[in-house]
């Protein structure tokens, strides 16, 4: 259910193909299966076929029941939000739709040449990714709920380690620990001014009538630009201290703020509204930029602190104390972390492959270096984007392996747990299946079906 499940998600995204099916097939569309009251159509099933194909994307058996399955199944999961009344706003999705967006605009190599590949305007083709985006947002939430708190036992994870065949057990990819000093080059007291009067600038503008949402699109360096600077209904804590402090203090939808300095940058920020605890505001994002020159200083700097940690005349902990200024990680002896993105556990044992993923520059002085060794100095983009420079000592390397009870047994632990949600899962389906209305046209009636759609 799992491979299915994520299958889904990822083929509802992938629209490169429509127009090639609309294009080569000339068979009037018809309705294969209809679920409640929702038909699906042939044409949704070659569309994903296609797509499948396009993108080199397996699929486990028969695309022909494969494909409708999984869409009926996603029936069943939109309708079961509706019940529920879940809720999703575009504010929601805004970030990942334009990511989707600016990925399809990447394969095609420009906005017009999506448009024509598409057949459809950069509006259409949001509004499509939209609603992909907000349907699996709704379905997630109704797994969520579906499943509630699974949490496995010790009792449970070693009878399952015990059960399952070692061959059978999950290679664990290679891991690292790192640790990590990173000082950001100083920014001139000249290159701050010329941002100031950038965003000073654009404040005028706008209070000669000039709108503060086509300047954000313009000018700003935040991936909010492309709504016009507009960040949605935020929390206090969703936002940093500074930003927050001046934002939550606009009353006038008419004016601008003063010029925030956050660790992102420089910002000017415009209200829309505000709602109980929550604020929805828009901004414009200036970085400024670092002179090669102070990045040079900077690399030396840290190139002079690795060679006392080399030499011995300072150990790498209190070099990080005395020199770091990652917040994450100074007050942990530089140690760097890893948050599983679905779990939510706090590990410093970090994945090679994410963190190729997410920090780049440091995997790649990784892969050169000996357990205990301190690298040179060298440039990163930290995790707001910006530029920093550091250096980093490898703390420990563990290799490639099965998955063990002793030095895995979280690893275990998720996958128990997983096993678990996904019997939940398709026990709720096996439910909802009998109380739906499902008919499935002759000519699309097969067999290998993973759940009784039929109901024989």
């Amino acid at each position: 259910m799992k491979k299915l499940f994520i299958l889904l998600i990822i083929l509802s995204c992938q629209w490169a193909m429509v127009n090639v099916w609309a294009q080569t097939d000339n068979v009037l569309d018809e309705v294969a299966w209809i679920v409640g009251d929702e038909p699906i159509l042939k044409s949704d099933i070659e569309m994903q076929r296609l797509a499948a194909e396009y993108n080199r994307t397996p699929i486990e058996g028969d695309p022909y029941v494969v494909i409708p399955e999984e869409l009926a199944i996603q029936k069943l999961f939109l309708h079961q939000a509706e019940l529920d009344s879940i809720e999703v706003t575009e504010a929601d999705v805004q970030n990942y739709v334009e990511n989707e967006v600016q990925r399809q605009v990447n394969i095609a190599g420009s906005e017009r040449a999506l448009e024509n590949y598409r057949s459809m305007t950069m509006k259409e083709i949001r509004a499509q990714v939209m609603q992909s985006m907000i349907d699996q947002y709704k379905m997630m939430q109704v797994r969520n709920k579906i499943i509630g708190d699974v949490n496995a036992t010790p009792a449970e994870v070693r009878r399952y380690f015990k059960d399952i065949p070692k061959d059978s057990l999950p290679t664990i990819p290679t891991q690292v620990e790192i640790q990590i000093i990173s000082e950001t080059p100083m920014v001139t007291q000249d290159e701050v001014a010329r941002i100031k009067g950038e965003l000073m600038e654009y404040a005028e503008r706008v209070n000669k009538g000039e709108s503060f949402a086509m300047l954000a699109r313009l000018y700003s360096e935040d991936g909010s630009a492309l709504k016009g600077g507009e960040l949605g209904f935020k929390g206090r804590a969703e936002l940093v201290p500074e930003f927050s402090t001046v934002a939550f203090a606009l009353t006038d939808p008419k004016t601008v703020s003063k010029i925030v300095h956050t660790e992102y940058g420089y910002h000017i920020i415009q209200l829309i509204e505000r709602r109980g605890d929550k604020v929805n505001c828009r901004h414009i994002l200036r970085t400024p930029e670092i002179s090669s020159a102070e990045t040079h200083k900077t690399l030396a700097r840290l190139d002079s602190v690795a060679n006392l940690v080399r030499t011995e005349k300072m150990p790498f902990d209190q070099a990080v104390v005395i020199y770091s200024e990652d917040k994450d990680t100074r007050l942990n002896n530089g140690l760097m972390a890893y948050t599983d993105p679905r779990e939510g556990t706090l590990t410093s044992r970090i994945r090679m492959d994410e963190l190729h993923r997410t920090y780049q520059d440091i995997a790649l002085a990784v892969e050169k270096m000996h357990i205990g060794e301190v690298s040179d100095a060298f440039t990163m983009r930290n995790r707001n984007g910006m530029k920093a420079c550091a250096i980093i000592k490898l703390k420990n390397r563990i290799p490639e392996h099965k998955a063990d009870i002793t030095d895995d047994f979280q690893v275990l632990t998720d996958i128990v747990n997983e096993k678990r949600s996904e019997e939940i899962v398709q026990k709720w389906i096996e439910n909802k299946i009998k109380t739906t209305y499902v008919r499935i046209k002759d000519g699309w009636k097969r067999s290998g079906y993973k759940y009784n759609w039929l109901k024989e």
